[in-house]
């Protein structure tokens, strides 16, 4: 039998197949038969209408594809940008609204018996009682307004602060209008240059950071730059010891201020305190300072 026979016949027999499932009642008997006696044809034969092509909905123009391939591109990013910038949202919220200087005082809790010994030795010494009395003067702990986020790449906030090193944030009072500063501090055994003495380089630090804060409430927009320091070491500073920080802002000229001060020893009343190191600088408070509060917390 040739092809075209064959082909004719198939399509024959589908044709009937169409005619016998149109008629409902020889279909119901179909139904009742079970798939396996069906002719053939019936089993693999669709009833379902043809749909006709000029019924379809015509093809989206390119510039509606274009359109609704961009906005679905914003929105995916959107998504992204809020999802990838959740974790960030402390450390934002923490900039913008730094804690006061009162609660900075409450933001540290010791982790080990040896923080928490020198936690309440600086509490509990009489400079620091003095002080308190002082309504001019204002407590203080700086370092604790830095959001944890960033504290990993601040030197004297994060990399220096810690166990073996400066045990605890700095406890410090400033004297209204950046008039004067004391600063008490714990300096361990890993911030030594030789064996059993503090570095000269942090001393360095702290007396520039310290001073700077001085100064920082007399200069524009409360932020000044170190412009120049010049240090006199007076003696070894011993690790494992309590220090202080005191500084004095001399002279304040537009956007520059004078201050001095030095680091000596913390000592019982009626003691005299060694003086480990001296120091005089000059801060300028930076044109773009204003823009500098608005993104960093400087008091």
């Amino acid at each position: 039998m040739s092809a075209a026979r064959i082909h004719a016949r198939a399509l024959a027999e589908v044709l009937r197949c169409r005619r016998l499932t149109a008629n409902p009642r020889i279909n119901t008997r179909l139904a009742a038969l079970g798939p396996s006696h069906r002719p053939l044809a019936c089993r693999f034969v669709s009833t379902a209408p043809i749909p006709d092509p000029s019924l379809s909905p015509p093809p989206r123009s390119f510039f509606r594809r274009a359109v609704s391939f961009v906005a679905l591109g914003i929105v995916f990013t959107t998504v992204g940008i809020v999802m990838g910038s959740i974790p960030a949202m402390p450390a934002v919220n923490g900039l913008m609204n730094p804690p006061t200087d009162e609660e900075t005082l409450a933001m540290f809790v010791p982790t080990t018996e040896h923080a928490r010994e020198v936690e309440d030795f600086i509490n509990s010494h009489p400079l620091t009682a003095a002080m308190r009395t002082k309504e001019e003067f204002t407590e203080s702990r700086p370092h604790m307004k830095i959001p944890q986020p960033f504290r990993d790449y601040n030197l004297t906030g994060g990399t220096l602060l810690g166990k073996n090193r400066i045990v605890v944030p700095p406890v410090i009072f400033a004297e209204s209008g950046g008039k004067s500063l004391v600063s008490i501090s714990y300096l361990g055994h890993e911030l030594c240059g030789h064996p059993g003495i503090i570095h000269g380089g942090l001393l360095a630090t702290l007396l520039d950071e310290g001073l700077a804060r001085c100064c920082f409430a007399a200069l524009p927009h409360k932020v000044g730059m170190t412009a120049n320091l010049n240090i006199n070491y007076r003696a070894p500073a011993p690790a494992g010891s309590y220090i202080v920080l005191k500084a004095t802002t001399t002279k304040v000229e537009g956007r520059k201020a004078w201050v001095e001060g030095r680091i000596e020893t913390l000592v019982g009343e009626g003691e005299k305190p060694v003086v480990l190191a001296e120091a005089t600088a000059l801060f300028v408070s930076p044109k773009q300072a204003a823009m500098m509060m608005n993104v960093y917390p400087t008091t």
